[in-house]
């Protein structure tokens, strides 16, 4: 503890000009008399500590002994910090908080943060993500049962490897024992999920970016779309479809050219475009369109009687 206090103590004094003996001692809840042994150590080990004397005194280190200050700018401490605390929330994690404190050590007060994160929209799944990754630490079994895309109920036991967050959705990388392959499970989709209590042999080698390129691309052919939105769909069809090409139109309706994997992954799409109403209208391809006129047809069949 104190040789975690006494490196503190160097971070800080090589981030401040001047720091008083009473606000080392406020902030590491010890005694000045402890700061000024502490002070006497770092001394001794070669780093230069002035003693200022008067009313805006304290301790400093020597300005010509400063040159790097950290291994890490104060972007990169920004920026460590609000993953950390954006993550500490989630995990509730007392490691991560002490790193956190350890890091704002060596950032600047008057540096403001360039960068904000929040998963707390996410906190539905905090359970579950503790779970897994006390699982993926420990090298423990999990079994739940899992809602594919197609609808089908099956129940999976999983030796857990990764979590990954992307496009805002949480995902289970594991290694499937009823499908003997690695594959990346939804949370979203999982129920009754729990460790089983048997440990496995960790996964070293598992790569789940390559594991998923793979998957992708041996499940059939690109899929190119042409789809038409009016013009009071623009701000919407920029959230669903940010980076995509568009051709604005003279009437201020515009169209967009995504690329999917393959025809089976277009099902999500459907029911989107349909929540655009009139407002969107698939152009390319025509087993696209033919897909949402079917969607269609069923809808109106069950409102037929009204």
């Amino acid at each position: 503890m104190k040789l975690e206090r006494i490196i503190s103590m160097i971070y800080m004094l090589l981030n401040h000009e001047i720091i008083t003996a009473s606000a080392l001692a406020e902030k590491y809840n010890v005694s000045q008399r402890t700061i000024y042994r502490d002070i006497d150590v770092i001394c001794a080990a070669g780093i230069p500590v002035v003693s200022y004397q008067g009313v805006k005194g304290g301790f400093g280190i020597i300005k010509d002994y400063k040159m790097e200050k950290s291994l890490l700018g104060s972007y990169d401490v920004g920026s460590l910090v609000t993953l950390l605390s954006s993550m500490s929330t989630v995990f509730e994690d007392e490691k991560a908080a002490e790193t956190i404190q350890k890091l704002k050590t060596i950032q600047h007060e008057k540096d403001s943060p360039v960068l904000s994160m929040n998963l707390a929209s996410r906190q539905l799944y905090n359970d579950s993500l503790r779970l897994l990754r006390a699982a993926i630490t420990e090298c423990c079994v999990v079994r739940f049962k899992y809602i594919n895309a197609r609808n089908e109920k099956t129940e999976r036991v999983v030796e857990p490897v990764r979590l990954i967050y992307e496009y805002d959705v949480w995902y289970l990388f594991a290694y499937c024992r009823d499908r003997q392959d690695y594959r990346k499970f939804r949370l979203s989709r999982m129920a009754d999920l729990q460790a089983m209590g048997e440990h496995f042999t960790k996964h070293k080698h598992a790569a789940p970016e390559e594991v998923t390129f793979k998957q992708l691309h041996n499940q059939g052919n690109p899929v190119h779309a042409v789809i038409h939105f009016s013009a009071d769909c623009l701000a919407r069809a920029m959230d669903y479809f940010y980076g995509a090409e568009k051709t604005y139109l003279d009437d201020g309706s515009f169209l967009l050219s995504i690329t999917l994997e393959h025809m089976e992954r277009t099902q999500w799409l459907i029911p989107m475009l349909l929540s655009f109403g009139d407002g969107a209208e698939v152009k390319e391809p025509p087993e696209l369109r033919e897909a949402v006129h079917a969607k269609l047809k069923k809808m109106i069949q069950k409102y037929s009687e009204v």
